[in-house]
């Protein structure tokens, strides 16, 4: 326990404390701190120009987070609907991404996407002979590079309650007389809510604050508050502003991660109520 708390200490306590403090400071004339006590920094961040940038960055993360789901949540059931022994091959082909870098991944899709790349290739082949579609460096390829990169955690997440989900439940529904899609409906989405909201988090949380994919697949058109906060810090030098920023991303954050712990508390408490009424 002690460990685990000089960990949590140190990585992530102190740092968020020391970038708290920053923030009530304000930006040296020559950039750098000016250490003069201000609350202005924090009053920045409500600005209409940065509020769209967060609203924009949430919109695109969530959009991300929804198609990771659902594509996840798919996947994720019919590996647990294979035979047992084919399951952990499937597991290894869907991380199998994770083995190469994050930037690797990235570049990949540019390839992809650009205008004389794999897709445009495969339309022409496939007799197209207009201009080739615009897909890079828009808001598409930036929310495809996101869904790319996370979609692993989602099946991870929602592949565990699947695999422990007890098929008499299942079955004792379709013996009640309901059909399929009644049956996952009302008995197996419910109980698989905590990994559906844990996979929705992982993919939330690391999306909104991502400044690597909008900078290579977005091509600068596309400012999230990730970039927002790179920029403060790297090229503006305003650090106070930068750390007021990076505080209001994190409070973000602590709000989903609330909302999951409540979603799958809840969802926790149902499934306890179904089971019990298996059993009786």
């Amino acid at each position: 326990m002690a460990p685990a708390l000089v960990w949590l200490t140190a990585l992530m306590v102190v740092p968020c404390a020391l970038m708290l403090a920053l923030a009530f400071f304000r930006r040296g004339i020559y950039g750098g701190i000016d250490y003069t006590f201000t609350l202005e920094n924090f009053g920045l961040v409500f600005d209409p120009l940065y509020a769209s940038i967060f609203l924009k960055s949430a919109r695109i993360a969530g959009t991300a987070t929804l198609i990771a789901v659902v594509i996840g949540y798919a996947a994720a059931y019919a590996i647990s609907a294979a035979p047992r022994r084919w399951q952990p091959v499937f597991l290894f082909f869907a991380v199998l991404p994770f083995w190469s870098n994050y930037l690797i991944r990235t570049y990949a899709w540019i390839v992809l996407l650009n205008r004389e790349g794999l897709i445009t290739q495969l339309l022409r082949w496939s007799g197209y002979t207009g201009e080739p579609p615009s897909m890079l460096y828009t808001e598409g390829a930036v929310i495809a590079g996101l869904v790319y990169n996370y979609l692993p955690f989602v099946i991870l997440a929602c592949y565990a309650p699947l695999s422990r989900l007890n098929p008499e439940l299942a079955e004792a529904s379709r013996d009640l007389g309901a059909s399929a899609a009644t049956t996952f409906r009302r008995v197996i989405l419910p109980l698989t809510v905590p990994g559906i909201a844990a996979g929705a988090v992982f993919v939330f949380v690391l999306s909104i604050g991502n400044f690597v994919t909008p900078a290579l697949l977005g091509g600068g058109r596309f400012q999230m508050i990730g970039n927002l906060v790179y920029d403060q810090f790297l090229t503006a030098n305003d650090w106070p502003f930068g750390a007021a920023l990076a505080m209001a991303l994190i409070a973000i954050m602590l709000l989903v991660l609330m909302a999951q712990a409540l979603a799958a508390d809840r969802a926790s408490g149902r499934a306890a109520q179904a089971v019990g009424g298996t059993d009786g």
